[in-house]
C-alpha cells in the first residue's frame, strides 16, 4: 500500500507569468494569492495556500511535482523506500518549506529526471477561496488532481512509480504515433485514492523541458467547464481539445495550451474508484464522444529538439 494520499501541488517555471495569470485567473477562474517570491503567481484551488505556482524564468520547466503524506512516519518511509531504490533523497531546508508552505519535505528526482518533492503538514489559508466562476475545485482526498509526465525511460519510469513509491495501476491506452510509420506510444495510469489517476506515464522523445504533458484540475460543475472554456476562447488561447467525456475516469473536460507547451485539462465528473472491487483495464479510445485534437498544436514533449 502506497504512503501517498495525492497530488499535494505543482511548481513550474514560465517566461510568460502575465499569460500564465490571464489563463488561469481570469479564464479558469483560479483564485490568486500571494507567496514568497514577488513577481510568482501563487494559485489557490481550496484551503491550501497554493497548490499551482508559476515563477518567472528563463525558460519553461517543471520544478516539482509535489505529492503528500499523511505525517512525519510516513514520508520517512518514502524516504527510505526511494534511497533503497538507489536514489539519493535531499531532506528540504526549513527555508525551503516555509518557501512551500509546508512542515517537512524532501526531494528526489524520478528516474526520468522529474523533480519530485514529498511532504507533510501543508500549512492552510481559511480565508474563503474566492474563483471567477464561483466554482468550487474538487481536491480534499483526491488531491489537486493529475498530471501526465513525459519520459524516454518508460520501463523504469513505471517500475519506479509502483514498487518505490506504492502507485496503484489503473489501466492503460495505446495512443497513435506521431507519423504513420511510428509506433503507438503507451500511456499507463496510476492512482493513489478514489480520484481515477493521480499520474499517468507516456513515452516521449526527448527528455528536455517542458518535462510535462499536462495538468488536470476538476472543479463542480458542468456549467463552470463551459464558462471556462467560452473565457478561454475570448481571450485568444489554443484549445488544444475539444469538450469530451473519456472512456476510463468518466471526467467531462477540455484541454486548453498553456505558455510552455504544455496543457491544462479543466474538467468535471470524474469517476470515484472503489479499490475493493476495481481492476485495471485497457481502454481501447479515448473518450466516448468529443476531445477532437484535430487543430491542436503538438506537445512541446512530442516535439525533437533541434539540432
Amino acid at each position: 500500500m502506497t504512503e501517498i494520499r495525492g497530488l499535494g501541488y505543482l511548481r513550474v517555471q514560465s517566461r510568460d507569468l502575465p499569460r500564465w495569470r490571464e489563463l488561469t485567473v481570469e479564464a479558469l477562474g483560479f483564485a490568486e494569492t500571494s507567496g514568497p517570491v514577488a513577481d510568482g503567481l501563487y494559485l489557490r484551488m481550496d484551503e491550501r495556500e497554493a497548490r499551482l505556482i508559476v515563477l518567472p524564468g528563463e525558460d519553461d520547466r517543471v520544478l516539482a511535482v509535489g505529492w503528500e503524506v499523511r505525517d512525519q512516519f510516513a514520508l520517512a518511509a518514502v524516504g527510505r523506500a526511494v534511497e533503497a531504490s538507489g536514489t539519493a533523497v535531499k531532506v528540504l531546508s526549513e527555508q525551503q518549506c516555509r518557501e512551500r508552505r509546508v512542515d517537512s519535505a524532501l526531494t528526489f528526482d524520478d528516474p526520468s529526471g522529474t523533480p519530485v518533492e514529498v511532504f507533510f503538514g501543508p500549512v492552510l489559508d481559511h480565508d474563503p477561496v474566492r474563483t471567477k466562476w464561483t466554482q468550487q475545485f474538487v481536491t480534499g482526498a483526491q488531491g489537486m488532481g493529475h498530471v501526465v509526465l513525459p519520459t524516454t525511460n518508460f520501463a523504469e519510469v513505471e517500475t519506479f512509480y509502483t514498487e518505490v513509491l506504492g502507485f496503484l495501476p489503473r489501466g492503460a491506452v495505446a495512443m497513435g504515433g506521431a507519423a504513420p510509420d511510428q509506433k503507438p506510444r503507451r500511456v499507463r495510469f496510476m492512482g493513489v485514492n478514489q480520484r481515477h489517476h493521480s499520474l499517468a506515464i507516456c513515452p516521449a522523445p526527448h527528455g528536455e523541458p517542458p518535462g510535462l504533458v499536462h495538468l488536470m484540475v476538476e472543479v463542480d460543475s458542468l456549467d463552470a467547464v463551459g464558462r471556462a472554456l467560452d473565457e478561454v476562447g475570448k481571450r485568444g488561447f489554443s484549445v488544444s481539445s475539444t469538450l469530451g467525456r473519456h472512456t476510463n475516469d468518466k471526467m467531462v473536460s477540455f484541454y486548453v495550451r498553456a505558455p510552455g507547451g504544455w496543457d491544462l485539462e479543466y474538467g468535471t465528473e470524474g469517476m470515484l474508484v472503489d479499490e475493493r472491487f476495481y481492476t485495471a483495464e485497457e481502454i481501447t479510445r479515448d473518450s466516448y464522444w468529443g476531445h477532437d485534437w484535430s487543430g491542436s498544436e503538438q506537445l512541446a514533449a512530442f516535439t525533437p529538439p533541434k539540432g
